[in-house]
């Protein structure tokens, strides 16, 4: 069995990680510049420019291409993962958002005299537009460049 810490030498981990912080720092400074207050909750939350699903996964595939081949099947299973998450973050969740938006604007005008209805609201912020899935992509990919340049 492997030591533990071999995990902090992985450096195709490590940059994979990276990005999908850089781009939540991003989503803090860009909700800092757009709405002139500072909201940590961006940080923890999903949805908002740039995508940092979309970024993990793009650097890590990258990544793996470097590292394995480009032709090898770990990049094979790496990009039809990264290809799955930002099919799902643009798609799926962001359907439900809206779906999620709808079903609490309902409830509002349903019961505004039901207080105990409105209090349980809906997550609406759950994905992507495909502009911020295709900002987190190219944000993963260049961080990975930039450390591979790196190192």
């Amino acid at each position: 069995m492997q030591d533990i810490g071999d995990i902090f030498n992985n450096q195709v981990l490590l940059v994979a990680l990276v990005a999908c912080f850089i781009a939540q720092g991003l989503k803090l400074v860009i909700e800092l510049i757009k709405n002139r207050k500072l909201n940590v909750r961006v940080l923890v939350t999903t949805g908002g420019m740039p995508s940092a699903h979309s970024a993990l996964v793009t650097a890590l595939a990258a990544g793996v291409g470097q590292t394995t081949g480009w032709n090898s099947p770990e990049f094979a299973i790496a990009t039809i993962f990264a290809i799955i998450v930002m099919y799902d973050a643009a798609g799926v969740r962001q359907a439900a958002g809206k779906q999620a938006r709808i079903l609490n604007q309902l409830i509002d005008e349903l019961f505004h005299d039901k207080p105990e209805f409105i209090q349980d609201r809906l997550k609406e912020l759950l994905g992507h537009t495909p502009v911020q899935v295709i900002a987190g992509s190219i944000l993963g990919i260049t961080i990975y460049w930039l450390a591979r340049a790196a190192y």
